[in-house]
């Protein structure tokens, strides 16, 4: 992220009066490697497009419910997405503890706050998705399936090698695990197994994801894929040859220039509609 997008960028407190819910997690905030973990404060960071073109999307971090990849799944993408116009805001979300209400109620909150400041930051209020990486792209896909409003339902989603399902063996049981807790009910395994909760009304999704991906199985996006669109839900699924998972904005990634590519396509198509 450049000097440029850090100095613009505004910070909100999601809950300033206090969240509804709580995870029990307390103390200090705690880096590891590229995790920021022990997260129970809700900030939402915006980075608004010098010349916006009516878009904002809401990124969801990943690190498996235990932590948040803030920069590569995040912040990162500020000077990029400005750059096209769109206002870019990266949630950093409560972690669940087992609580799995918790990350839900931020996703929610930070589209409210979305949608009442959007014409402050040049936003369309019905132009406004949710994106997330990995355990973040479980979130976002929860969101997508649970929003419990108009007003907190996201407009597109965008989602990098998300997590979506539940069922052992295909999802990535650690995020499961932090999510719902290592004795979680039968009634929350098919809950929060989002390619089951998709309907109609579901938003419309962008899905990237490599074959090779060894830590979230690439079934979780062929799933939600399938999902939407026997639902009839507008979908773009990339499944790139190689690349591993975490990938995110990371120039490493072989992709890289092709997803960016892809995606600026289909938010030019599908969303702004120039």
């Amino acid at each position: 992220m450049s000097i440029a997008a850090q100095s613009k960028v505004i910070e909100i407190d999601l809950w300033p009066n206090g969240a509804p819910n709580e995870s029990g997690l307390s103390g200090p905030e705690e880096l590891s490697g590229l995790c920021v973990n022990n997260v129970s404060h809700a900030v939402l960071y915006v980075y608004p497009a010098e010349n916006p073109n009516g878009t904002a999307i809401v990124m969801c971090p990943g690190g498996a419910y235990a932590g948040l990849a803030m920069a590569h799944e995040g912040t990162d993408m500020a000077d990029w997405l400005n750059a096209q116009g769109v206002t870019l805001a990266v949630l950093k979300y409560r972690l669940p503890n087992g609580h799995d209400d918790v990350p839900l109620s931020d996703a929610e909150q930070a589209m409210r706050i979305m949608r009442s400041r959007a014409s402050e930051w040049g936003v369309n209020r019905n132009s406004i998705g949710i994106a997330g990486a990995s355990a973040g792209g479980h979130l976002a896909t929860t969101l997508a399936t649970h929003y419990s409003s108009t007003e907190t339902r996201p407009d597109f989603q965008v989602l990098f090698y998300p997590v979506v399902t539940t069922e052992k063996g295909v999802t990535h049981q650690g995020s499961i695990d932090n999510l719902c807790g290592k004795a979680a009910t039968e009634e929350q395994m098919q809950r929060f197994s989002n390619e089951l909760q998709v309907t109609p009304d579901t938003p419309k999704a962008f899905i990237m994801v490599s074959a090779d991906d060894r830590a979230v199985p690439v079934a979780n996006s062929l799933r939600y894929f399938d999902a939407l669109t026997r639902n009839g839900v507008i979908s773009s699924l990339h499944v790139y040859p190689t690349g591993d998972h975490g990938w995110g904005f990371k120039d490493t990634f072989p992709y890289k220039d092709l997803w960016k590519a892809e995606l600026e396509e289909w938010l030019r198509r599908e969303v702004t509609g120039r």
